[in-house]
């Protein structure tokens, strides 16, 4: 099989280690190393797609990840189907199979390439202008035609079978980019001793370097130095290189994000092996080595097949040994196109012309025996799938138009640096009027940015700048800087000039300005016309930038644009923000194991096991599964419930309560950190003893509640609600950190340390105290609402004499590894005695009956402490804690606030349901004045009734008032009393 149009002499590729390979079901050769693009060129195949919204013939534009053009779909198996890979970045393996999207039935003959005919019609805004009657029409109709008629690739409907790792990594310095001023930068730091981590998205580092044949680094070919370079910094322990890997996202604080590709490239992965692996780095300083995309020029037809950035053509030459054409034009605004015609032509390829923009080109600009045509711009461009002529005239004096035959044009209007990382960082940009480009200016991180990035240009000063980013990076870590910055003898890379953009010509055709969105001049033409004149609105109104682009080929010259157009200067006109990611990221490598049912992560408590063996049925709380209930032969969970409150009651239940979030608080300011932070006062209470908290917002709204034990003067065990343990610590850990650093105070989460046993029931003290060792636990020596730190069953042990049945009751603290075998223990102890396992949902009856609260049920985030009857919680003599001030002001004392109160039916078998609205006439029409909710509502086993809390307006002074609930078949008649329906006196949990 033959490739017509390889050459050898390809750095890049392995000439006797053929690939073979399908695009769009067609059987192709490519070579060891070729990218998809490379291989296809390799093969004289330009048409790779067709544009999003046009449908028009579409080519390779570039050679990296800038392309705009040629997405493909590569598929794998059935369930293996990845759209828009850029053919530049998808490396060959055997058996590839790569379809180009977009398009139906065919590449060739494309049906929606009428879009292109009526193209006037849907120019920049015609969604905004043509669909808007009827009113209703969008969702349902115009916004699925439009999605089948325009668009990207295909989005798998089958699960992402392969594996996806995470990992994170702190470094000294983090290079990004591995061209002469990331490997210079790399050398310095690595020299220095600091741990050093080098990333770059293609598959070999510096390649770039590897086709400079005219240029020598400090004495040595270009290719040689750089081996010995790699060679260097990959036998230095502190050194990490991460090839094909891409670094997308600059987050606060030096934290980068980085994907690297493990297994795409391989024609079998191995079993098992991560695709993708996503890093996450904490470094010290960041280099950014990121170089500079090519500009391409904006003329009509400029999007044909043939039509390329010259820059990319020297790569596929040099790096893929591969002639983008046998007869070209360069039509360019800059000096590096010069180099490139020469390579090319030196290479066999015969170079029409090469035409400049600039009507005195450089002195460094030898073109040798090519003719130039100095002064000129294209005109147009004629092929319908393949570029065959180009026609040019002189931009500022009359004449007479050229035709020049080609299959390839190949187009250079400088360079821009790639400013995106530096973007995500938020660092400032300046307009470099020397180059036509913004460059970096004030970094707002820890960064440096070096080489083309930097706006630096030339090989040696490429090198010298990214040393002495690399050097001012140690010299910020605090080593000092070891070796030599890098000297090259030749200076064959020259920074892109460019001049004054060419106006759009008037010419017949598209002029592009933006590839991937099919944004032409005529588009940002509107804009401007039509009355926008801030750059991010011209960008949003056109999408010029936007989508995975981002700007890389599209962006100065939509400024320049702009300008002409408004009158106004480049940085007048400004510049858009660059967002991340830099190219895409899958969702997989985001994801990483968070899926199926590690998605929303499973937490299982210590007895989890033994409850599942006894047919406990679960609920998910939080994270967490609870066992709700533990049916007993053909019980239900009326009948299940009945039965565990009657234990409860009447004997003893244990229940799993390891849920609970636990908080060590410790330190010398332990109590003062307290006293701030909860409603109640701290100072006074005694170690041993326990009380129940109450946190606040700083709005005043009841964010947490739970029981506090001080084990010590400077210690306390803090317990949280279920699903509010992490964000009190966060909560806690902000005002240590940002409000008060002056304390003296650790917090440590201690969730998963304790399992956490409660036995609850007039036995429990019968039944524990056998067991338990160190712990006097008779009523004198530990009453209600006390901590001791003992044993149970040999097992370390905080013991608390708390209830949240209204029982007497304790919660058996022990590290969570011994937990189910003292559960076992204490089982074993009661079973004789009548105790029973007890879940969830009898827990919430049985605090319902007397009265408790559950944060987040009976609270909605607007209530304060004394709407939910916890008034007396607050510390009368206390100065300040968080919220005080807000539950100070007028509004939190109105009569008429919803109250926590208790309701009953009239008819003692009515459960009503939760959420509920409580009215104060019955059989009103709508609209009627909803005075309160229904919080929770239970059948009381106990009671032998119904029972249900809410929250209603003035509701303490409607105590003994009849209300109703409004229901769907009739409103239900219910009397407001007290919220303790059980035991109001608490002797029970006195015992």
């Amino acid at each position: 099989m033959t490739q017509p149009f390889r050459i050898a002499g390809g750095r890049l590729v392995a000439p006797d280690r053929p690939i073979r390979f399908r695009f769009d079901g067609r059987a192709y050769e490519g070579l060891a190393g070729d990218t998809l693009a490379s291989a296809l060129l390799a093969n004289g195949v330009h048409l790779m797609g067709r544009s999003f919204k046009y449908h028009r013939p579409r080519g390779v534009l570039s050679a990296g990840s800038d392309e705009p053009n040629a997405l493909v779909t590569v598929r794998r198996d059935d369930a293996r189907i990845t759209p828009n890979l850029r053919a530049t970045q998808v490396e060959v393996y055997e058996g590839l199979e790569a379809t180009s999207q977009n398009r139906w039935p065919g590449l060739g003959f494309d049906v929606g390439a009428v879009n292109d005919v009526f193209g006037r019609f849907i120019t920049a805004g015609f969604y905004y202008k043509t669909f808007m009657w009827p009113r209703r029409a969008w969702d349902r109709l115009y916004e699925p035609l439009i999605r089948r008629a325009a668009g990207l690739g295909e989005a798998p409907t089958r699960p992402d079978p392969d594996r996806y790792a995470h990992r994170y990594a702190h470094c000294d310095v983090l290079v990004v980019g591995s061209g002469p001023a990331g490997l210079a930068a790399a050398l310095q730091a690595s020299r220095a001793g600091a741990r050093v981590i080098l990333c770059d998205e293609q598959p070999d580092f510096g390649n770039t370097l590897r086709g400079d044949n005219a240029a020598a680094i400090d004495a040595a070919p270009t290719a040689a130095w750089l081996d010995q370079t790699l060679a260097e910094l990959a036998a230095n322990p502190k050194v990490r290189l991460l090839r094909r890997c891409q670094a997308f996202g600059y987050f606060a604080h030096n934290l980068i994000g980085l994907v690297e590709r493990l297994t795409d490239h391989l024609p079998a992965p191995p079993p098992g092996a991560a695709r993708e692996r996503l890093w996450q780095v904490r470094a010290r300083r960041v280099v950014i080595a990121a170089g500079a995309h090519e500009r391409p020029l904006v003329f009509p037809g400029n999007d044909r097949p043939g039509v390329m950035l010259s820059g990319a053509a020297r790569r596929y030459l040099d790096g893929y040994g591969v002639k983008v054409g046998q007869r070209v034009v360069v039509a360019t605004a800059c000096d590096q196109a010069y180099d490139d015609a020469r390579a090319l032509a030196t290479a066999g390829i015969e170079v029409v012309a090469i035409v400049d923009l600039r009507a005195e080109p450089s002195a460094v600009a030898r073109a040798g025996d090519i003719p130039v045509f100095a002064g000129h711009t294209v005109a147009r461009t004629s092929g319908r799938l393949r570029i065959r002529s180009v026609t040019i005239a002189p931009i500022e004096v009359a004449g007479a138009a050229r035709a020049l035959e080609c299959d390839a044009l190949l187009m250079s209007g400088g360079f821009t640096p790639s400013l995106h990382l530096f973007s995500q960082s938020r660092g400032k940009m300046r307009w470099d009027a020397d180059i036509s480009a913004f460059v970096p200016d004030q970094s707002a991180e820890a960064e440096q940015s070096a080489g083309a990035c930097h706006g630096v240009y030339g090989l040696g000063e490429v090198l010298r700048d990214g040393a002495e980013a690399g050097r001012q990076a140690v010299l910020a870590c605090g080593f000092a800087p070891a070796g030599h910055a890098p000297v090259a003898e030749s200076r064959t890379w020259t920074g892109g000039h460019l001049g004054a953009a060419p106006p759009a010509t008037a010419s017949r055709g598209k002029a592009f300005v933006d590839w991937q969105n099919d944004v032409t001049a005529k588009d940002l033409a509107q804009a401007v016309q039509e009355g926008f004149r801030s750059i991010e609105h011209v960008k949003r109104y056109t999408t010029t930038g936007m989508a995975t682009d981002q700007g890389k080929t599209s962006n100065i010259n939509a400024l320049a644009e702009v300008a002409r157009l408004t009158g106004r200067s480049i940085p007048e006109v400004g510049l858009t923000a660059f967002r991340m990611p830099y190219t895409p990221v899958t969702f997989g490598a985001l994801a990483g194991m968070a899926r199926r049912d590690l998605f929303d992560p499973v937490r299982q408590a210590p007895m989890h096991g033994w409850a599942e063996a006894r047919g406990a049925v679960f609920e998910d709380v939080g994270l967490w599964k609870r066992a709700r209930y533990f049916p007993q032969g053909a019980e239900d969970m009326n009948a299940a419930v009945a039965r565990e409150c009657a234990a409860v009651r009447g004997a003893c239940g244990l229940f799993d309560a390891s849920t609970l979030g636990k908080i060590e608080v410790v330190g010398p300011d332990a109590a003062e950190f307290m006293n701030r932070m909860y409603v109640n006062a701290w100072t006074r209470l005694e170690p041993g003893r326990c009380r129940y908290g109450v946190l606040l917002r700083e709005d005043g709204f009841v964010l947490d509640d739970g029981v506090v034990g001080r084990l010590a003067a400077d210690r306390f065990h803090v317990t949280t609600t279920t699903g509010g343990a992490a964000r009190v610590l966060v909560m806690m850990e902000d005002y240590l950190q940002t409000e008060w650093p002056d304390l003296e105070v650790w917090l440590t989460s201690v969730t998963e340390q304790w399992g956490v046993i409660a036995v609850q029931g007039p036995l429990a003290r019968r039944i524990l105290a056998p067991l338990v060792e160190g712990v006097d636990i008779s009523p004198e020596a530990f009453p209600h609402m006390s901590i001791a730190v003992g044993s149970i069953c040999g097992a370390p042990m905080r013991l608390m004499r708390v209830s949240f049945t209204g029982e007497l009751g304790y919660e058996v603290n022990v590290p969570a590894g011994h937990a189910p075998s003292v559960w076992d223990a204490i089982w074993a102890a009661g079973r004789a005695l009548g105790m029973a396992p007890y879940g969830t949902e009898t827990m919430h009856v049985l605090r319902a009956e007397k009265g408790f609260i559950i944060v987040g049920q009976e609270t909605d985030g607007t209530a304060t402490p004394d709407d939910v009857g916890l008034g007396w919680a607050i510390g009368k003599g206390k100065r300040d804690f968080v919220g005080k001030r807000s539950i100070a002001r007028e509004a939190m004392h109105r009569p008429d606030r919803k109250q926590l109160v208790g309701v009953l039916t009239a008819n003692p078998k009515l459960v009503l349901e939760e959420g509920m609205q409580i009215v104060e006439q019955a059989g009103g029409k709508p609209p009627l004045t909803m005075i309160g909710h229904v919080t929770s509502s239970y059948a009381s086993p106990t009671l032998g009734r119904s029972i249900a809390l809410a929250m209603v307006s003035g509701g303490r002074g409607r105590l003994g008032q009849t209300l109703y609930a409004a229901r769907p078949g009739g409103d239900a008649p219910v009397s407001v009393v007290s919220p303790v329906f059980y035991d109001p006196r608490g002797e029970r949990a006195n015992a």
